[in-house]
């Protein structure tokens, strides 16, 4: 779990947390959080009033499940729909989650409120895929981890004042759906604060393309990933369920004050994750690992209840930071970063709904012995996988330093040429697509957000700047520089 990575893209003004790209993509992912956990709480709520609390729960690990959907749909919409169609599709979106957020909250029967809060929950997933994005593509890979950290920290925090400072269940609502509104709004703008400081689109898809040829390390990488997250999320949903089998009891209770706990641990695992440029990622979340596994087993003998809920509130904030921000910067090396951007999120959601019942039916059994040995078998795994990412991670880091040296080689002389013949900024973007690609003027029109017949004029620009007349012509002005 090693990112020996050196910096390869590097966005001019995202130098410190404090930077505007940073602040607006805490604001973005906080804002996420604390709708997202502030829904399910509703909804939880809401249900508890209904039917008993295990099929509440039930419900709950489901309707989470269902968010997963959300997540996969987002690459989809975002690559087939154009920017203006994509606006209206998002105002629409965010109408009819306000919406379903204000009915689901007043329902009155089980059936009503379960079926809005699928729709809701996919609604949501389909928000939080943009959400990361976005935020990833702001931030790259500079203070990743400290920004989801300080992110998840801001939701959880939020979400603890509206619940807990204000009782007026009304005024929270309002809260809430306001809430909803800035997140749709500052969505909905994204595209033009991502044009300021995103960096270069064309080096970064040129880059990604070159490492990813021939290269089944990509998959082993991606594989590794998303089954590490698997079983550890299998392990802290066994924790979970157990935890609230614990207060379901009246055995032991921390009260809300364990969401301040899980806030500060998140915001604590963002900074700790990022020393030494994320080096040390891997070991600080295996031993987290291994402090859940043996909170299991201590609950499962009766050992001092609220010393193992204080761990598992602590520890949950690591985990969430670490699956954000895995996924956040592997993104940046994939063809299609809008779906790994939020995928650790989705893989999270989708595991404790699987096997939210099994584990409740585990945990409720008298078979002390089985449950040990499942938890310690899953523990293994986690072990094994562990290591395994962390070779397959640190082996193409080193293939996509290589493949990055080669095209920043290639960018270098870009620059050159470009300085040497006087192209404008825009003239050079167009230049580099003409003979770095083979995308055509429709395609490259696309790509930098330009009409055809602007980018014609950029074109015949440069022939009559270098005196060639024909694209072939600046490719092979391009390779004799090369």
């Amino acid at each position: 779990m090693n990112s020996p990575q050196k910096e390869t893209i590097k966005a001019g003004s995202t130098k410190t947390i404090t930077s505007l790209p940073h602040i607006y993509a805490i604001i973005l992912m906080g804002l996420f959080t604390f709708v997202f956990l502030s829904v399910e709480y509703m909804f939880v709520s809401r249900l508890s009033l209904l039917v008993s609390q295990q099929r509440a729960t039930l419900s709950q690990n489901y309707v989470l499940g269902v968010s997963t959907a959300g997540f996969l749909l987002y690459p989809l919409f975002k690559h087939f729909l154009n920017n203006r169609l994509y606006k209206l599709f998002m105002i629409i979106t965010g109408l009819l989650t306000v919406f379903l957020t204000i009915s689901t909250s007043c329902g009155k029967s089980f059936e009503y409120i379960f079926s809005g809060g699928i729709i809701l929950f996919i609604l949501l997933g389909l928000v939080g895929g943009n959400v990361y994005y976005v935020s990833a593509c702001m931030i790259r890979n500079r203070h990743l981890a400290k920004t989801a950290g300080i992110s998840y920290f801001l939701g959880i925090l939020l979400q603890f004042i509206n619940h807990n400072a204000i009782h007026i269940r009304t005024i929270q609502l309002v809260i809430l759906s306001v809430s909803m509104l800035m997140l749709f709004i500052l969505l909905i703008e994204n595209e033009r604060i991502l044009s300021r400081y995103s960096t270069d689109k064309y080096t970064a898809k040129t880059i990604i393309e070159s490492s990813a040829k021939g290269n089944k390390h990509n998959i082993l990488l991606y594989i590794s990933i998303i089954v590490l997250v698997i079983l550890m999320a299998c392990l802290f949903s066994t924790l979970d369920s157990a935890v609230t089998l614990v207060h379901s009891d009246g055995i032991a209770d921390i009260g809300q004050g364990a969401r301040i706990l899980l806030a500060f641990s998140g915001l604590v695992a963002g900074f700790i994750f990022d020393i030494s440029n994320r080096k040390y990622t891997g070991i600080i979340m295996y031993c987290i690992m291994i402090l859940s596994t043996l909170c299991i087993v201590l609950l499962e003998f009766s050992k001092p209840f609220v010393a193992v809920l204080i761990v598992f509130y602590l520890s949950a904030g690591f985990f969430a930071v670490f699956f954000t921000s895995e996924f956040m910067e592997l993104s940046q090396y994939v063809r299609i970063p809008e779906l790994w951007a939020g995928m650790g999120r989705a893989v999270n959601n989708i595991t404790a709904a699987v096997i939210a019942s099994f584990v409740l039916q585990l945990l409720s059994s008298d078979n002390n012995l089985l449950k040990i040995i499942l938890i310690l078998v899953l523990f293994v795994l986690v072990s094994i996988m562990s290591v395994i990412y962390t070779f397959e991670k640190y082996y193409f880091i080193q293939q996509f330093t290589h493949h990055t040296d080669e095209v920043t080689n290639e960018q270098d002389q870009l620059h050159k040429l470009t300085t040497q013949y006087s192209f404008t900024e825009r003239e050079g973007e167009v230049f580099s697509y003409l003979v770095t690609t083979e995308d055509n003027i429709q395609t490259i029109s696309e790509h930098m957000h330009v009409s055809r017949r602007t980018l014609e004029r950029y074109i015949s620009a440069i022939y009559g700047k270098t005196g060639v007349k024909s694209r072939v012509g600046l490719i092979n002005l391009f390779n004799k520089c090369v």
